[in-house]
């Protein structure tokens, strides 16, 4: 009887967070190692399924930097990146399509429909126009070309909004269609934040592999709960910001600037840490706010 008691206290403190939030957008990029768990990656399916039955529009941006890797190195290609960011060449756009259209999104979504939730899946080709990413190396000076990777210009919508009116899913492939009409990787944290940005969506969720922004990489228990984007260019000169984390936080900021109100930085192995993040008052993680 006590724990039935707990399980209705757990409800009754998830109500006003469930009150405040119905009807909200939330952005959720799932990526990381909770992708590669079958048993976490269902849980979190399951998670933002519950997400939608209480109210909430969620659509999900995934990731799928893992599998592909996986799948280059079994036809030869070297992976590369660069500042946290995949170097893509022409072999490489082939099996990234590959990868993140037949079998990572595909599989979110035939995952979810039997959690009950009505999924659908988006190829990000017909959401993403962009243009190609480059940038200077600070050291040399010189013109950093990461291929066929691409930066978003423009987001369409219409798609997004029509399933979320029919009570359904939005799950996006982080893929672009370029200027010269072809296609065009993304990095699945710039694409969920373009996503935010576009749909003025109340949170943009980041589910990875990291319990959230750590002051020291080797001290789990220097986790920073909360962020302040006047904050991120001092962290980023000392280090403390780098690597797969760069992109993260550069896109949560623009986030916020852009008008979402709160990004959240979670591990995606941490059982429920999505519910715990969004629905408690604890929470998991780190949150980036604007002030």
């Amino acid at each position: 009887m006590q724990e039935v008691i707990k399980k209705a206290g757990v409800l009754v403190e998830a109500l006003p967070y469930i009150q405040e939030f119905r009807g909200s957008i939330v952005v959720v990029k799932f990526g990381g190692s909770a992708m590669e768990n079958n048993e976490r990656a269902h849980e979190v399916l399951t998670d933002i399924t519950l997400m939608e039955c209480v109210g909430m529009r969620v659509v999900v941006v995934h990731g799928g930097g893992k599998a592909i890797s996986r799948q280059m190195d079994s036809q030869g290609i070297k992976p590369n990146f660069v500042r946290g960011l995949r170097v893509t060449c022409d072999k490489s756009i082939k099996v990234v399509k590959k990868v993140l259209k037949s079998h990572i999104n595909a599989d979110i979504v035939q995952t979810m429909r039997a959690a009950g939730a009505k999924a659908c899946c988006l190829d990000g080709q017909k959401i993403f126009k962009v243009v190609r990413k480059t940038g200077v190396d600070k050291d040399t000076g010189q013109t950093i070309d990461w291929g066929f990777v691409g930066e978003p210009v423009e987001v369409n919508i219409k798609p997004i909004v029509r399933l979320l009116n029919k009570a359904s899913i939005p799950v996006i492939t982080p893929l672009g269609t370029g200027p010269d009409g072809n296609v065009y990787n993304i990095n699945a944290d710039t694409a969920a934040a373009a996503v935010a940005k576009a749909l003025k969506a109340r949170k943009l969720v980041f589910l990875s592999d990291v319990a959230g922004l750590l002051r020291s990489k080797d001290d789990p228990e220097s986790i920073m709960s909360t962020l302040k984007i006047k904050q991120v260019e001092g962290l980023i000169s000392k280090g403390v910001i780098d690597g797969g984390m760069l992109p993260k936080v550069e896109a949560g900021v623009e986030a916020i600037q852009a008008g979402v109100r709160k990004v959240h930085m979670i591990d995606g192995r941490m059982p429920h840490s999505l519910l715990l993040e969004i629905f408690t008052d604890q929470g998991v993680g780190t949150q980036i706010i604007k002030e």
